[in-house]
């Protein structure tokens, strides 16, 4: 556990900027008034350096305290000039990048070459990475002047960029190599808008505006100086801290509580879509076994039918999301989905193509998932009442994550938000590509979906996805339920805009 006085020990007595109106008691007072925004928050992150944790929490955390040589703006999705100012292919697997000239990270390091050098190779190199299939693409880096990179990388990949973009922050080479990888995560130090100046277990991050922030960059300076996050166990207390002015923002509850907040005094609630995809997989490969009826299309086909997806939207989301066809996101590139083949709700369809594949009577068969438990009792009820006996079996992320990619889940309920990546590359591979995760397992699919990540002529792309989406839809291997909803709670004080790509920008916020 890290205070104030500890991360600037680590830190090398660095000076930490005045003090925030909650150091020292650790008590959070007030909010605008002490400019402070104070943000709540149900996943504690064990490990607060981004490449050591898979949480959404740590993604956001990383915005803020860290740079990538580039940003994708959250309204336009174009990339702009970030740590890098110019970049240029300069063969189909070599970037080079020309960096910022005079940013210099929150300890006083100068940023160059080596910084950037040593990151790209440390995280290439460490099988410890959280989500190494992120960083699988890249082959190395390699220095070609002070303010110089070249980038390679180890196959023709289109979507290079975005991953840059979104999962490639930049760390300090001398100060994590003189720290050591435990230390740094303790006391990060990065070049972002926002510096850490207090850990309190996983209880409590405190962050300050970096007042040596560079001109120029796209994230622009701060309004709000001192961001406060607390980190509680449940939805229970992430609530209860929200309405008894304890916290001014929070998200991710649950829709019922939409109205308790909004009624609030002083409070608003909003509803927004995610690029986030609730999912139903179908073991159409057989993995859990050859007599399993999921490898016939007309049974997938049947399930497909049997469920109301758009009552789920009406219900769960509050009519805030939209049924999808295809597997992905609709703003991702290659993510065709007017070529997916529809599936409309209808029961008695799906109980007459039961009949047509052996199962008048129905079978019976097991639903894992990791998603809200009433989404699959409502899953549950729908094959039920077409004749399907399904189990439900509500496990934790990991345990989830875990007996899936041990092939042994008939029905899988998930969802993939594409670490905000906006290309199909971050999507269908996970699925389609004979990974763990590919419960279809056809060679075609894999080749077209293969195909579509390993060319860079946007048009063979787009028809190379385009095919995959149609062949993984018209057998009904895997069934997209539904967009996300992300429901966020905070105080009317707060000039606060939800994204599509899920993650919350508090360096734009303001007070009202």
């Amino acid at each position: 556990m890290l205070g104030r006085r500890e991360i600037g020990k680590v830190l090398g007595g660095v000076a930490l900027g005045g003090s925030a109106p909650w150091l020292g008691s650790m008590r959070a007072l007030a909010q605008k008034t002490d400019d402070t925004l104070r943000v709540t928050w149900r996943d504690a992150l064990n490990n607060l350096d981004f490449y050591y944790n898979p949480q959404r929490t740590g993604f956001v955390l990383q915005l803020h305290v860290w740079d990538g040589l580039i940003y994708r703006d959250p309204d336009t999705y174009q990339l702009r000039p970030l740590l890098a100012t110019a970049w240029k292919q300069v063969d189909p697997v070599t970037i080079e990048f020309t960096l910022r000239e005079g940013v210099t990270f929150h300890n006083g390091d100068p940023f160059g070459a080596d910084d950037v050098v040593y990151t790209i190779n440390t995280v290439v190199a460490d099988p410890h990475v959280a989500v190494p299939s992120n960083y699988l693409f890249l082959q190395g880096a390699e220095k070609t002047g002070d303010l110089q990179v070249r980038v390679t990388l180890r196959r023709v990949f289109p979507a290079a960029m975005e991953y840059i973009a979104m999962v490639l922050p930049i760390w300090p080479k001398t100060y994590r190599e003189r720290l050591g990888p435990e230390r740094y995560a303790q006391a990060p130090v990065g070049t972002g808008p926002y510096r850490v100046i207090s850990v309190d277990g996983n209880t409590a991050i405190g962050l300050q505006r970096f007042d040596g922030y560079f001109d120029g960059s796209p994230k622009g300076r701060p309004a709000i100086r001192w961001i406060r996050i607390t980190e509680v166990t449940d939805a229970a207390g992430e609530l209860d801290a929200l309405l008894n002015g304890r916290a001014d923002w929070i998200w991710d509850f649950t829709p019922d509580k939409v109205n308790a907040i909004a009624n609030t005094p002083g409070l608003q609630a909003v509803v927004a879509e995610t690029m986030r995809v609730a999912y139903l997989d179908m073991d159409s490969a057989g993995r859990t076994g050859p007599n399993n009826p999921l490898t016939r299309p007309a049974v997938r086909t049947a399930i497909a039918m049997a469920i109301d997806r758009q009552a789920m939207v009406r219900k769960f989301m509050l009519g805030a999301t939209r049924v999808l066809d295809a597997p992905c996101y609709p703003t991702q590139f290659g993510c065709d989905q007017g070529s997916a083949v529809p599936y409309s709700y209808d029961p008695v369809k799906a109980r007459v193509l039961l009949n047509a594949a052996g199962y008048p009577r129905g079978f019976g068969t097991e639903i894992v998932s990791y998603l809200l438990p009433q989404w699959g009792e409502a899953v549950q009820g729908y094959l039920q009442a077409v004749g399907i006996e399904a189990h439900l079996a509500q496990l934790s992320v990991a345990d989830a994550v875990r007996r899936n990619e041990d092939g042994d889940s008939p029905l899988i309920m998930g969802s993939w938000g594409s670490y905000s990546i906006n290309d199909v590359s971050a999507f269908l591979p996970y699925f389609f590509t004979g990974g763990p995760n590919d419960y279809t397992r056809v060679p075609d699919i894999e080749a077209l979906v293969n195909q579509g990540g390993s060319v860079t002529d946007l048009d063979e792309r787009r028809k190379a996805y385009s095919r995959a989406i149609k062949l993984i839809t018209e057998s009904a291997h895997f069934l997209p339920l539904f967009t996300y909803a992300k429901t966020y709670g905070f105080s009317r004080a707060l000039a606060f805009k939800p994204t599509p790509d899920e993650l919350p920008r508090f360096y734009l916020c303001s007070w009202r």
